[in-house]
């Protein structure tokens, strides 16, 4: 790939990570190497294990099971750690397409440094082709996307009490 570029998908709808991992599926089939990195993500996802048999590279986890607000602060410093280590290793991994889901999310809730995600899109290998999902946009993030889109939520399921489905939801 001449040059990669940096898509950012966020907001309160469906389909950021769906998007992301539709985008990997597509660069895996084009013979693309693909790593993607889950942040605050340690459940099992259909999408997972279908990508590592596609021939992806998915680096995830956290301290455990719990959102970020029911987890002390030493399991806040572990999910932290463990987002770091993950982070770098999905960096060097010299993939053409790097898949950073909720890596927006990990910022904004203080398990994942922003100046680090800013540096790390800065300095880029020139081919690499990076995508970004969260909740909400960081404006410092944002200004370098070359792709921003916004997934807004008109109606869901969940809003009449339907719970995730797997294969749908996860």
């Amino acid at each position: 790939m001449q040059q990669g570029l940096i898509h950012v998908y966020y907001g309160d709808g469906k389909g950021k990570t769906t998007a992301a991992m539709g985008l990997a599926l597509r660069a895996l089939g084009a013979q693309m190497q693909v790593t993607v990195m889950q942040f605050l993500k340690n459940r099992p996802s259909g999408e997972v294990e279908m990508l590592r048999r596609c021939g992806a590279t998915v680096l995830r986890g956290q301290a455990n099971d719990k959102f970020v607000f029911q987890m002390d602060e030493a399991e806040r410093a572990q999910t932290a750690r463990i987002h770091e280590d993950n982070f770098r290793a999905a960096t060097h991994s010299g993939c053409d397409l790097l898949v950073l889901d909720e890596a927006l999310s990990a910022v904004q809730v203080g398990v994942f440094s922003q100046e680090a995600l800013v540096a790390f899109l800065k300095a880029k290998p020139t081919g690499m082709e990076v995508v970004i999902t969260g909740h909400a946009p960081l404006p410092d993030i944002v200004a370098l996307a070359d792709y921003v889109t916004h997934m807004v939520c008109e109606r869901h399921p969940y809003q009449r009490g339907v719970q995730a489905r797997r294969g749908i939801e996860y």
